[in-house]
C-alpha cells in the first residue's frame, strides 16, 4: 500500500518506518507539526529528519508551519492540567488531517502516524484521530501501537546522533516537560537522601558493634592479665616456699 506517513520527528521515525517498510508498503513522511514551538526548534526537528530520510531514500514533504491554527484549535486549551488530554486530541486532529488532506490529493491510499511511538502521548486518543481523518477522506487507517519499539527507537537515534529533544512542542508541553524533570529530579534527590541516611544508620549501628567488640576484648584481655598477674604471684610465693624448706 502506498502510506504517507505522519511524522513528529527523526527519532521517533526510525522504528515506524523499518516495520511499515518490512510489511511491504511504500512510504512517503509528511512533516505537519505547527504545534512545534518555537520556530528554530520546528526547524531542527526538521533538518534532523530529513537528514536521516536523504540516507534512507525516503521523500519527506513539509507540510504548513500555521501556528495561528494551532493556537485557534489546540492552543485554547492552555496549560490546564484537567485539559491537557483535549489539547492533545486538538493537536492530533490539525495534524492528521492536514496529512490526510495531501494523501488523497497525490494519490496515497493509507494514512499512519509515528506519534504512538512514544509512551507520553495519549495513544488511543491517537488510534481515534487517525481512523477519523481517514475516514473523512476515505483513506486507510494504518494505525500500529509503536509504543513497545521506543526503546529501540531510543538506541538507534543515540547511536546515529540524532537530536533527541525533550519536550513534545508546543509552548506548553515544554513547560510540563521542565516541570515533570524538576520533579523527577527532587524525587531521586530525596530518594538518594533518604538512602544515604540509610547507610549512615548501618555505619553508625556498625561501628558501635565494632565498638562494643573492642570493648568486650579489652575487658577479656585485662581480666586474663590479671589471671596471670595472680598465678605469677602463687608461683613465686611456691617457689619461696620450696627454697625455705629446702
Amino acid at each position: 500500500m502506498k502510506i504517507l506517513l505522519h511524522a513528529c520527528c527523526g527519532p521517533c521515525s526510525l522504528e515506524p518506518v523499518r516495520l511499515l517498510r518490512e510489511a511491504g508498503h511504500e512510504l512517503a513522511v509528511y512533516f505537519a507539526n505547527s504545534n512545534i514551538h518555537p520556530q528554530p526548534e520546528y526547524q531542527h526537528r526538521l533538518d534532523t529528519l530529513r537528514t536521516w530520510a536523504d540516507e534512507e531514500g525516503i521523500p519527506v514533504i513539509e507540510g504548513t508551519y500555521d501556528v495561528e491554527s494551532w493556537n485557534d484549535t489546540a492552543g485554547q486549551f492552555g496549560a490546564n492540567a484537567d485539559t491537557r488530554s483535549d489539547r492533545c486530541r486538538a493537536c492530533y486532529r490539525l495534524r492528521l488531517e492536514e496529512t490526510a488532506r495531501y494523501a488523497v490529493a497525490h494519490g496515497f491510499e493509507g494514512l499512519s502516524t509515528t506519534l504512538s511511538v512514544s509512551p507520553y502521548q495519549y495513544t488511543d486518543i491517537i488510534r481515534e484521530e487517525v481512523e477519523r481523518a481517514a475516514a473523512q477522506q476515505g483513506l486507510q487507517a494504518v494505525f500500529e501501537d509503536f509504543r513497545p519499539h521506543y526503546d529501540e527507537a531510543t538506541r538507534r537515534s543515540r547511536a546515529l546522533g540524532m537530536y533527541r529533544q525533550n519536550y513534545c512542542g508546543c509552548r506548553y508541553s515544554a513547560v510540563e516537560a521542565a516541570r515533570e524533570r524538576e520533579e523527577r529530579k527532587a524525587e531521586r534527590a530525596a530518594q538518594k537522601a533518604a538512602e544515604r541516611a540509610a547507610h549512615a544508620e548501618e555505619r553508625a549501628a556498625e561501628e558501635a558493634a565494632r565498638a562494643q567488640r573492642k570493648a568486650e576484648r579489652a575487658a577479656y584481655d585485662k581480666e586474663q592479665a590479671r589471671k596471670r598477674a595472680i598465678l605469677k604471684a602463687l608461683r613465686a610465693k611456691r617457689a619461696e616456699e620450696n627454697a625455705r624448706q629446702s
